[in-house]
C-alpha cells in the first residue's frame, strides 16, 4: 500500500470524509477505539475496502504539520495494539505503518472494512455521521443499509457485473490524456475499480468502456407536458460515458439561445440566454454522477418550450439529509465514479452544485418523487415563438388517448414492459399488445434489440410523418 500517495490524496479532500480522519498529536484510549469501529463501519457503509485514522495532519486545514504520536505506547500495563485488537469485535487485521512526507513524520492507521457484520469496540457499534462518530443504534436507518451492504442486498455499479464482459477502452485512455493524466495499460482496471470481487468487468466498466450500451436522451417537446407532439430526440451514448456526457453539454450551449434584448435600448442592445449554463451544467453533471446506474436506466432529459427538466434516477442517499443535500453535502451514489470525476475535473469536491443552481433557481427547482430526482430549469423567454414541425397529414391528430399514452411512456422509460403498460392503462394484455402493434405498423416505434432485452424508441416527428 502507497501510503504516501493515499495521505496526499485524502489532503486534498477539502472535508473529512466519513472513512478517513486526521489529528496531529490526539490520543484517547477508549475514544480510539470507538474510531475504529465507527471508521471501519462507514468504510463498509461507503464500499471503501479500508478506513483511514492519520496523525500528523491539522484537522482543520489538511496541511502536513508531523506528529510524535507513539503507537506502542502501553494502556492499563497492555502494549495498546493489543488492548485494541482484544477489544475489536469480530476481529479485524489493522496495521500502523509510519511515514516521512516532506521531512514530517507521519502515522497511519489503517483500518479494514467490516464484511459479513458490523465492527464493535467492546461490544458496541459505532458509525461515522459527517466527521462525527456515534452509536450505530441511534441512526436505524443507516444500521438496516450497513447489514444489507454487508449481506451483499446492495448492488452498486462496482459489485454489479457488467451486462457485457467483452470491454475495450481507447476512448478511455484518449479522454484521460486529453487531460494530461497517462493511463497505464497494466494497471488501469485496478485503479479504476472496473472489476468486481469476482474479476468481472463491473457495470462502471461498461459505462467507461468504448460502447457502454447506455444512451443519454434528449427529448424536445413542442408543448409543455409530455403529450405534446415531439419535436425531435437526440441521443449522445452507446460510447464512453465521458464522452456522451461533454456532447450532451455541449449540446446545451445549442439549446441555449442568446437573445436580442431590444427593451429600454440607448446604445448597444443587452444579449439574454434562455438559461442559466452553469445551473444546466451542475444539474446535467449531477445527473449522470448520483444516478442510479444500477437500476439498468439512465438519466433522461427533456425540454419543453417553457423549460428543462433533468431527470435522475433513484432517491437521495441514505445517510443523506435533505438540508445536507441543499447545503451540498454530497454523499456519492456511485463512490469510484465520483472519485474519476474529481480526478479528471469534471466536478469538485467543494459541493457547489446544489447550491448553485439553488442561488439561480430556488429550491423549488428541485422535485422529489418516488424513485427520481427531477431538476426543472426554466427559460426566461423574451419572445414566444410558436414552433412548427412541417405539414402533418394526421398521424398524431389519429392517435386515440391510450396509443398517445403508450408513446409518452415510452418516451419516458424506452425499457417499460407490456405488463407495466397493462397496468399504467388498466386493459388486457391483447389490448396492449394490439396498439404495441399498430403503432409499429405505422412507423411511430421500432424495437431495437430483442423482445427480451431491446428497448422501445419513440420515432421524432419527422419520421412520424412518413
Amino acid at each position: 500500500m502507497d501510503i504516501q500517495s493515499i495521505v496526499k490524496e485524502l489532503c486534498t479532500y477539502s472535508d473529512e470524509q466519513e472513512w478517513f480522519e486526521f489529528k496531529e498529536n490526539w490520543f484517547q484510549p477508549e475514544a480510539l477505539g470507538e474510531y475504529v469501529s465507527a471508521l471501519s463501519n462507514a468504510a463498509a457503509f461507503h464500499h471503501k475496502p479500508f478506513a483511514f485514522f492519520i496523525w500528523g495532519i491539522n484537522d482543520k486545514t489538511h496541511e502536513i504539520v508531523g506528529s510524535d504520536f507513539n503507537q506502542y505506547r502501553e494502556h492499563n500495563k497492555e502494549p495498546y495494539q493489543n488492548y485494541l485488537a482484544r477489544n475489536l469485535s469480530p476481529s479485524i487485521n489493522f496495521s500502523f505503518e509510519e511515514e516521512s512526507i516532506e521531512g514530517k513524520r507521519i502515522v497511519v492507521l489503517i483500518i479494514p472494512a467490516a464484511s459479513e457484520i458490523p465492527t464493535s469496540f467492546r461490544e458496541k457499534r459505532y458509525i461515522r455521521i459527517g466527521s462525527s462518530k456515534a452509536n450505530l443504534k441511534d441512526y436505524p436507518k443507516r444500521e438496516i443499509q450497513l447489514f444489507k451492504i454487508l449481506d451483499g442486498r446492495v448492488e452498486t455499479i462496482e459489485t454489479l457485473p457488467a451486462k457485457y464482459q467483452d470491454l475495450t477502452f481507447s476512448k478511455l485512455f484518449g479522454y484521460y490524456g486529453s487531460k494530461g493524466i497517462v493511463l497505464k495499460q497494466e494497471t488501469f482496471i485496478k485503479n479504476l475499480g472496473l472489476k468486481n470481487s469476482k474479476g468481472e468487468f463491473n457495470l462502471l466498466a461498461q459505462l467507461l468502456s468504448d460502447n457502454s450500451h447506455f444512451p443519454l436522451r434528449v427529448s424536445i417537446f413542442d408543448g409543455k407536458t409530455k403529450g405534446s407532439p415531439l419535436f425531435s430526440v437526440r441521443e449522445f451514448g452507446y460510447n464512453c460515458l465521458l464522452y456522451s456526457l461533454d456532447e450532451l453539454l455541449r449540446y446545451g450551449d445549442v439549446l441555449n439561445l442568446i437573445q436580442a434584448d431590444e427593451r429600454q435600448r440607448v446604445v448597444e442592445r443587452k444579449e439574454v440566454p434562455l438559461f442559466d449554463n452553469k445551473a444546466f451544467r451542475e444539474a446535467v453533471i449531477n445527473a449522470v454522477l448520483h444516478n442510479k446506474w444500477a437500476n439498468g436506466n439512465e438519466p433522461m432529459i427533456s425540454v419543453f418550450t417553457d423549460r428543462i427538466e433533468i431527470l435522475s434516477r433513484g432517491t437521495i442517499p441514505d445517510g443523506q439529509t435533505m438540508d445536507g443535500f441543499f447545503l451540498g453535502e454530497s454523499v456519492p451514489v456511485n463512490e469510484k465514479l465520483s472519485e474519476i470525476f474529481l480526478q479528471l475535473h469534471i466536478s469538485e469536491k467543494s459541493g457547489r452544485g446544489v447550491p448553485k443552481i439553488i442561488e439561480v433557481y430556488g429550491k423549488d427547482a428541485f422535485s422529489f418523487r418516488e424513485q427520481t430526482i427531477v431538476v426543472t430549469i426554466p427559460f426566461d423567454r423574451l419572445h414566444n415563438p410558436q414552433i412548427k414541425l412541417g405539414n402533418k397529414t394526421g398521424n398524431n391528430s389519429a392517435l386515440n388517448e391510450r396509443r398517445r399514452q403508450i408513446l409518452s411512456e415510452m418516451r419516458n422509460n424506452p425499457n417499460i414492459t407490456t405488463t407495466q403498460l397493462m397496468m399504467l392503462l388498466g386493459c388486457a394484455e391483447t389490448t396492449v399488445e394490439n396498439h404495441i402493434a399498430y403503432l409499429r405498423k405505422n412507423g411511430y416505434i421500432e424495437r431495437i434489440g430483442s423482445r427480451k432485452t431491446g428497448w422501445w424508441k419513440v420515432k421524432n416527428s419527422e419520421d412520424e410523418t412518413r
